[in-house]
C-alpha cells in the first residue's frame, strides 16, 4: 500500500476516531501491526488552532511510523492553512474529513454534510492539495442518504484534485453507524478511479477483512470501532492475510500487560487528572473484549480519581479474572 511517496508496511490502517486515536492509542495499534494510524480530527478554525486540546490531538512527538493528521472544516482557505500548520508541526500526510456523521459536525456543514455540495468539495480539495507538498488523503461516506449515493462522483473529483488515496465508509451520512455497511459502492469507486481506495466499515475479524478486500478490490482496509479494546486485531488480520490461518487470541496476561502499559502512557500524555478520566473508556473496552465482568467492579474502577487507585483496581479485576479462569 502506497500513499504518495510513502510505502506503508501493510494495508491495515487505524481509522481516525474523535477522542480515541490519540498518540498513545495510535502507538499501541502500530505496535500490534497497523501500517498507518490517523489522528483524531482537528478543526481548521484558526481560533482553535493553538488550543491545548487541539494541539494534543495532533501531537506526534516521538511517534513511530508515518504521521497522518485529519483536518475538518468547510472553508477552503482555512482548510489549506490548517494543512500547512499541521505539516509544519510534523504531519507527513494530511487527511480531509468528509465522512463524520456526527450531528454537531454536520450541523455546520462539515464532515459528511459536504457530500451534498460537490462544488465546495472540489474547492476544498484543490485548496488543500495545492497548499502543501505532502500527500493529501480524503475520507468520505457513500453519500448523504440512500437516495443520494454520490461516492463515485466525489471520487472523480478527488482524483482530479490530486488526492493520494480515498477512504470510503460503507454507509451514508443518514445511516450514521446503524445497520450493516455495504461494500458495492466501494467496489464501484475502485473500478472508477486509479488512486488507492481504502475500505472502511464493520471490519471486525480477519475473515471479514479478507472478504472485504476480495469483494471490493480495495487496496487497503481501515479499522475503527473494532480496535477499541482490541488492538491485537491488526496482528490477527496481518497473519491471516499472509498465511490464511488464524493465530491465538491474546492471553489474559498479555491483555493485562497491555492495559497497564496503555494506562501509564495515558497518564504521561494527559497528566493524572485527564489521564484517569480518558482511561475509563479504554478500560471498559478491554473488559468488554474479555467478556463478562461484574458491573460493580466496573463502577468501582470508574470512581477512581487518581492513577494509583485506578491501577490498583484494574490489577485486582485482572487477578479475579485469572483466578476464575484457573478454577
Amino acid at each position: 500500500m502506497q500513499i504518495g511517496s510513502y510505502q506503508l508496511s501493510n494495508n491495515l490502517i487505524l481509522a481516525p476516531m474523535a477522542g480515541i486515536t490519540d498518540r498513545p492509542f495510535r502507538e499501541l495499534c502500530k505496535q500490534f501491526g497497523a501500517g498507518l494510524a490517523v489522528s483524531e480530527m482537528v478543526a481548521s478554525n484558526p481560533a482553535l488552532r493553538e488550543h491545548k486540546r487541539t494541539l494534543l490531538k495532533a501531537d506526534h512527538n516521538g511517534e513511530s511510523g508515518l504521521r497522518s493528521v485529519q483536518i475538518l472544516g468547510t472553508d477552503p482557505q482555512q482548510m489549506a492553512e490548517a494543512a500547512q500548520f499541521n505539516a509544519r508541526r510534523g504531519a507527513q500526510i494530511i487527511d480531509i474529513n468528509m465522512g463524520c456523521p456526527a450531528k454537531k459536525v454536520c450541523s455546520v456543514a462539515s464532515g459528511s454534510a459536504l457530500l451534498r455540495d460537490e462544488a465546495l468539495v472540489k474547492k476544498i480539495l484543490d485548496a488543500v492539495v495545492n497548499a502543501v507538498d505532502i500527500p493529501v488523503t480524503l475520507k468520505i461516506r457513500t453519500g448523504w442518504d440512500e437516495a443520494n449515493r454520490n461516492a463515485v462522483a466525489i471520487a472523480h473529483i478527488a482524483e482530479n484534485a490530486g488526492i493520494a488515496a480515498l477512504t470510503i465508509h460503507g454507509r451514508t451520512r443518514a445511516c450514521k453507524f446503524n445497520g450493516q455497511a455495504e461494500y458495492e459502492t466501494i467496489r464501484s469507486v475502485k473500478h472508477a478511479i486509479g488512486i488507492p481506495v481504502i475500505a472502511n466499515g464493520d471490519i471486525d475479524s480477519p475473515e471479514k477483512a479478507k472478504q472485504i478486500l476480495d469483494r471490493t478490490g480495495a487496496d487497503a482496509i481501515m479499522i475503527g470501532r473494532a480496535a477499541q479494546g482490541n488492538p491485537w486485531l491488526f496482528e490477527q488480520i496481518n497473519h491471516f492475510l499472509k498465511t490464511g490461518k488464524s493465530i491465538e487470541k491474546p492471553t489474559v496476561t498479555t491483555i493485562h500487560n497491555t492495559v497497564m502499559s496503555h494506562l501509564e502512557k495515558l497518564y504521561s500524555f494527559y497528566g493524572d487528572v485527564s489521564g484517569v478520566r480518558i482511561a475509563r473508556k479504554h478500560i471498559a473496552w478491554y473488559f468488554n473484549y474479555l467478556g463478562q465482568i461484574n458491573p460493580d467492579i466496573k463502577n468501582t474502577i470508574n470512581q477512581a480519581s487518581v492513577p494509583s487507585r485506578q491501577i490498583e483496581l484494574v490489577n485486582s479485576a485482572f487477578n479475579l479474572l485469572t483466578n476464575d479462569r484457573a478454577a
